[in-house]
């Protein structure tokens, strides 16, 4: 049988590293895409190689809404099929602050990755999947953050670009089921990564505090394992599910 193939963007580092990482252990050829070519990058598909998948990386900005049929296409030219998609690039606030002072050139950069760039390259992929049969599980994954649910003043432009995406998820799961293609939303919690760097000391302070019911901090290979379980097919009947990734922050407290 040939191996399922996965499009993982924003691969380079962190989450998305971590989820290429266990999507080529768990027998995926991959398409990664970021918007560096870097050596980090080559680490990282060389380090995917070394699991034993095909790997196609692609320079790619999820900006770029003219691009991602190009993109879509390039990858059923070389592998033939396209099983798994798992939208994790996204950046964070370009400048957090007062909401009141939030510049509109600040809220379009991040709404063009995190919520337009997502939504219309999901919608790529998902038209050239439904266009064929397929006799294997497949899923299209999307990343949020807790912060689709949580609000931060501060960084009110993440917050919406995530909340939009959750509200996406839902209708392309209705969308897709007839097709027999699951959809789900990833929500992650506080996970270190180099996103999160430069706000380490105020969320070492908050989990130490009781923040996050585990005690800890995530790591990009909690996320990782968790999109192994949905790649896999085993939560193929939950399509439109929200899966928490944030070791108990999202259950409400008092």
């Amino acid at each position: 049988m040939r191996r399922p193939t996965a499009l993982v963007t924003g691969a380079r580092r962190g989450i998305g590293k971590a989820i290429a990482l266990e999507l080529a252990r768990t027998g995926h050829d991959l398409a990664l895409t970021d918007i560096a070519d870097d050596e980090a990058m080559r680490e990282t598909a060389d380090a995917c190689a070394a699991r034993g998948a095909a790997v196609a990386f692609h320079r790619h900005d999820s900006a770029d809404v003219a691009s991602h049929q190009a993109l879509i296409d390039s990858i059923f030219k070389k592998f033939g099929r396209l099983d798994v998609v798992v939208n994790s690039a996204g950046i964070g606030s370009l400048v957090r602050g007062d909401l009141i002072d939030l510049k509109p050139e600040h809220f379009d950069a991040v709404m063009n990755v995190n919520l337009r760039g997502a939504v219309f390259l999901c919608q790529a992929a998902a038209r050239r999947m439904a266009a064929v049969t397929s006799d294997t599980p497949r899923a299209i994954i999307v990343v949020t953050s807790v912060s689709a649910e949580f609000a931060s003043p501060e960084r009110t432009d993440y917050c919406i670009s995530k909340a939009g995406l959750s509200m996406f998820v839902k209708a392309l799961a209705l969308r897709l089921a007839p097709e027999n293609i699951a959809v789900f939303e990833l929500r992650p919690g506080i996970i270190r990564t180099d996103m999160t760097e430069s706000v380490a000391a105020k969320y070492d302070a908050a989990i130490a505090g009781g923040l996050v019911p585990m005690r800890r901090w995530g790591a990009p290979e909690d996320i990782a394992r968790s999109v192994g379980a949905l790649a896999s097919g085993a939560f193929h009947f939950s399509t439109g599910t929200i899966i928490h990734a944030d070791g108990g922050l999202g259950v409400p407290r008092f």
